[in-house]
């Protein structure tokens, strides 16, 4: 007799007109099957939810809940944000976005193996946090919170699709007891949902980032092939370069950008105002026509991030074209008692700087070209604010739309209550750029250069020594304008070994850069850049 057998098998008798119910082990599916209905459903969801919005031209759920974690993000992660990812860390935000959308969507799809629950509560409560994040995005609209939930009930009624072809349970309680059918879950039906629906979300994901391509195109369709000429130029600079490494005006494509927009602001030119109001005594409107009518200035002019390391990238010198802030202000008739210029883009950002800075004589603008061309969209088309000597998170406010007025407790820019300071002189500093990092030289002679900057203030001498000898003086480009940074070069007799390069500027207030280090938090790094480097 086989093992296998029990020992009366071969005596039952079986009737053979007994109602026999063919019955399987598995009576529902696993938890890899239900979490991989978790993710196409909570794919499908999302790209739904985009789908929508890119329909009615409002930003992404993902770009809304993006912008709301920002804004909730305290100073010691941001910092850590910028640090680890530079300009890429909106990209690093959103794929941080995805990754816990995926890990949620599996999880709870996973717990939904007996009983849908888990994953539409999930998706109810992501689809709840898109639809608030999007009613506190300025310029929202009624599509902006539609989106999420239109995503969710579509995401929720694949999930109740899918998990009802597998989901043996289900069936038990809703098969009549007679039924002759089999308990088992059709495989072949639920693969061909399942793919169908992971279809739709891809392509529904595409279609949305073509949608939202398609709105910035129609924004940057709006900007003007050109701009009417200037009626006074600063452009008197030969664009010299430092050993092909560093040029004196920043391409506009190369200009560093840091700003808390995930996505680009809906700008209509047609209906774009800028209004300058408060403690004044007339209230001026401005149409981007009425600007383009104004006589117009440019200036050359180095705005740089309070974020920005000792020797780090977020810096650039444009020559900036628009109308001086000071002429605009004293058409308004600002008060006497008046604090501060308060100034509001059209995604919400704000700022504030002393209203002293704006009317001292420097350079202060209502910027609408850069580099000889409009402004740009991700450098603030249609207008920005460009203050020379003060760092950006307090003044270089783009797609500008409001200036207020005010004294010091009637507002407070975006950045202040998250502990920076309400003051931001930008620091004396300089950096090297030549050689690179990690670059090997030669003996002999070698060149070392890069540049050197206090805006308002100007660069009186900029040195270098290495290896903690002596301080050498390097020589400067021409002195054009205190606004701007200067490039600094010095030719080394390099002997082989490893050696170290500092660098420390002196502006024309006669103060020098301490070597102590700090951090960028709460109003700007200071330290002497320093580079490594060897010679063969």
């Amino acid at each position: 007799m086989s093992d296998n057998i029990s020992p009366d098998s071969t005596d039952r008798e079986i009737d053979p007109s007994a109602p026999q119910v063919v019955t399987t082990l598995n009576l529902t599916p696993s938890r890899r099957i239900s979490g991989l209905v978790g993710l196409i459903a909570g794919a499908l969801a999302v790209t739904t939810g985009m789908m929508v919005a890119a329909l009615g031209s409002v930003a992404s759920p993902i770009d809304a809940v993006g912008s709301s974690f920002i804004d909730r993000t305290p100073r010691w992660l941001k910092e850590l944000a910028i640090d680890w990812f530079g300009t890429n860390d909106k990209t690093a935000l959103r794929i941080g976005i995805v990754i816990v959308l995926i890990l949620a969507s599996l999880l709870s799809g996973s717990l939904s193996n007996k009983s849908p629950s888990p994953l539409i509560a999930a998706i109810v409560i992501f689809s709840f946090l898109g639809a608030l994040s999007a009613s506190e995005r300025s310029g929202s609209t009624w599509v902006s919170i539609a989106a999420p939930c239109v995503g969710s009930i579509v995401g929720i009624t694949i999930a109740l699709i899918l998990l009802r072809q597998i989901n043996n349970q289900w069936l038990l309680k809703h098969l009549p007891r007679e039924s002759q059918v089999p308990l088992g879950w059709d495989r072949r039906r639920f693969i061909r949902s399942a793919s169908t629906a992971s279809v739709g979300a891809v392509v529904l994901g595409a279609l949305a980032q073509n949608g939202e391509q398609q709105r910035i195109d129609r924004i940057e369709a709006q900007i003007p092939d050109s701009l009417p000429g200037t009626v006074e130029s600063s452009n008197n600079y030969d664009n010299a370069s430092v050993s092909g490494e560093l040029s004196y005006i920043t391409p506009n494509d190369d200009f560093y950008r840091i700003d808390t927009a995930l996505s680009f602001p809906n700008v209509n030119l047609d209906s774009w105002q800028l209004r300058i109001h408060g403690m004044v005594d007339n209230e001026i409107v401005l149409s981007y026509q009425d600007i383009l009518d104004m006589p117009q200035i440019e200036r050359t002019i180095t705005i740089c991030c309070v974020s920005n390391e000792i020797g780090g990238p977020y810096i650039g010198n444009a020559v900036w074209q628009g109308v001086l802030l000071k002429d605009l202000l004293d058409q308004a008739g600002v008060h006497s008692d008046a604090e501060q210029l308060f100034s509001r883009s059209i995604d919400g950002w704000t700022s504030g700087f002393p209203i002293g800075v704006a009317l001292d004589g420097r350079d202060a603008l209502l910027a609408i070209g850069m580099n000889g061309e409009p402004l740009p969209l991700e450098h603030g088309f249609p207008a920005r604010l460009i203050v020379p000597g003060i760092y950006g998170y307090v003044s270089a406010t783009k797609w500008l739309k409001e200036i207020a007025i005010n004294k010091w407790s009637d507002a407070m820019g975006y950045w202040i209550p998250l502990g920076w300071a309400r003051d931001a002189p930008i620091k004396t500093q300089s950096r090297i750029d030549v050689p690179r990092k990690k670059q090997e030289l030669q003996a002999g002679l070698n060149k070392i250069a890069g540049v050197a900057w206090a805006q308002h203030t100007g660069i009186e001498k900029v040195e270098v020594r290495i290896d903690d000898g002596e301080w050498n003086t390097t020589e400067l480009s021409d002195d054009l304008t205190d606004d701007a940074w200067r490039l600094w070069t010095y030719d080394w007799m390099a002997t082989s070994g490893k050696h170290t390069i500092q660098v420390r500027a002196t502006d024309k207030s006669g103060y020098t850069q301490t070597d102590v280090v700090t951090s960028v938090a709460p109003d700007g790094a200071t330290g002497w850049h320093t580079r490594k480097v060897e010679v063969a």
